[in-house]
């Protein structure tokens, strides 16, 4: 707590009206380090305060005599793009600070005219911030701090490029910082070639998900039908990973024809398409929303109670960034983790349980009620 104590009168106020306790180990590591001006890569379980960790050194170390863009976020999706837009304007709220985000798929005139009164710090999809840079409409001369959130999805071959690019229209005295819940080797490489010196820093000791972890063995072609039996018996807030946009398009008709509402969310969903699917789930008019792993990185749901892996993960990666969308840290209740899987792909989930150190049940469905095979043996006698 003696890292918020060193901060300006607003952030400490936007802390207390939060209702934070303490702060999470990946934020007690980076912050410091952040503060000092340091080049850092973090790595933290979802779901436990990584946006913080970062975002509030950016607000403490901006120059108010300067009204020019000073820090540029990038992110993997428009939906954690807006996320972060959504912190920003929480923290600087009480400051003479304003935040902006843009994101490609969006009107681009608007975008400008945004920049006519320049923000102090931005979030953007790669994409989109370099088109600005290159329209010579976001002015990066000012700018001493990149933040790369979800850096494992970023510092790839599709998008690195244009991560490269971008920093090298910053001042040449500028931070950066790099944060993921998992970081593979490829991108720590990647990172501390980008950068001076970096510090690693690991918070796999932070609060682990609160979530109860369950699956169910059926036949590939039955999944979907296992899909529907788990939604009606758990009728709770549910968000259901597929693996492509076609298995996605199918379980989506299919599902509204059995009268199962369901938004879905998916990369080649247009921007007012994703708003309305996450309005309408947010707001509880559908409990439902099914979504590809690029669609929902980074999202963040509140009251999630429910994350169904309809579609196997493709590692444990995977695995571990879908089910940390729920019992997340700061979220009333547990949440449930459900993985529908074949008997092959039974062994590859027992395993990651084993490596994550997660209790793992296997349940059926009985009488319309999740179950496991001996409460289902003693369901006659307690009728």
């Amino acid at each position: 707590m003696t890292e918020i104590k060193k901060l300006s009168p607003f952030l400490q106020q936007a802390w207390e009206k939060a209702g934070f306790a303490d702060l999470t180990p990946i934020q007690e590591k980076a912050i410091p380090l952040l503060l000092e001006g340091k080049d850092v890569i973090g790595q933290s379980p979802t779901g436990t305060g990584k946006t913080l960790a970062y975002l509030l050194p950016i607000l403490e170390r901006l120059d108010p005599s300067i009204k020019q863009l000073q820090a540029v976020i990038l992110a993997s999706s428009h939906e954690l793009v807006m996320q972060i837009t959504e912190e920003i304007q929480k923290w600087t709220a009480g400051s003479e600070y304003k935040g902006a985000s843009f994101i490609g798929g969006a009107n681009i005139k608007r975008q400008v005219e945004k920049l006519k009164k320049p923000p102090q710090i931005a979030a953007g999809t790669p994409g989109r911030i370099h088109e600005l840079i290159k329209m010579k409409k976001m002015k990066m001369h000012q700018v001493k701090t990149i933040i790369i959130d979800e850096g494992d999805q970023l510092l790839v071959p599709a998008h690195l490029p244009t991560v490269q690019q971008i920093i090298k229209s910053t001042l040449s005295e500028r931070q950066m910082a790099l944060f993921s819940a998992t970081l593979p080797e490829a991108t720590e490489t990647a990172a501390k070639e980008l950068m001076k010196d970096p510090v690693v820093v690991r918070a796999e000791d932070a609060p682990k998900s609160q979530a109860e972890h369950i699956y169910f063995v059926c036949e590939q072609r039955d999944k979907l039908s296992m899909l529907e039996r788990v939604v009606r018996a758990n009728p709770v807030k549910t968000l259901a990973f597929m693996r492509d946009i076609g298995n996605l398009t199918v379980a989506s008709e299919k599902l509204e024809y059995d009268r199962i509402p369901a938004g879905v969310l998916h990369s080649d969903s247009g921007k007012q398409d994703r708003e309305a699917a996450l309005k309408g789930f947010r707001s509880g008019k559908h409990s439902l929303l099914l979504a590809t792993d690029v669609a929902a990185r980074g999202l963040d749901i509140k009251e999630l109670q429910q994350v169904i892996h309809a579609d196997f993960p493709a590692d444990m990666d995977q695995y571990v960034h879908r089910s940390g969308r729920t019992g997340r840290l700061g979220s009333e209740g547990t949440g449930l983790v459900v993985s529908l899987v074949t008997e092959r792909e039974e062994r590859e989930l027992k395993k990651y349980a084993r490596e994550l150190g997660v209790e793992l049940q296997k349940k059926l469905i009985y009488h319309g009620e999740i179950m496991s095979e001996e409460e289902r043996a003693n369901f006659g006698k307690r009728r």
